[in-house]
């Protein structure tokens, strides 16, 4: 029997690398939001008049329903909270980061 290894369990279930890592960012940004609402304390109705969203909203992201948050609006999300991602390349190594930062 063949053993497959992955990366991470959306290259597993989806069939195009792109989409793969769609889904991972899109996870790790919900991730972060929900770790930035447990640090401050905040219950899902301060979330929601935070993000002037619906609590029922907002316990589909504490749920972690990727499927219904693009990209496009965790990152607006955040905004809301005023927490930017600032992307950048180091041409010395080559390497990608992203980092997240309180906004003034």
């Amino acid at each position: 029997m063949t053993q497959l290894a992955y990366d991470s369990i959306f290259d597993a279930i989806a069939d195009d690398p792109a989409e793969a890592a769609d889904l991972q960012f899109r996870a790790d940004l919900m991730i972060t939001l929900r770790k930035i609402f447990e640090d401050r304390g905040w219950r899902q109705a301060e979330i929601a008049a935070a993000l002037d969203v619906p609590q029922p909203r907002v316990s589909e992201l504490m749920r972690g329903k990727i499927d219904l948050f693009s990209a496009d609006k965790l990152i607006g999300l955040l905004a809301k909270v005023n927490v930017r991602l600032r992307p950048s390349y180091a041409a010395d190594d080559h390497r990608v980061t992203c980092e997240v930062v309180q906004a003034a």
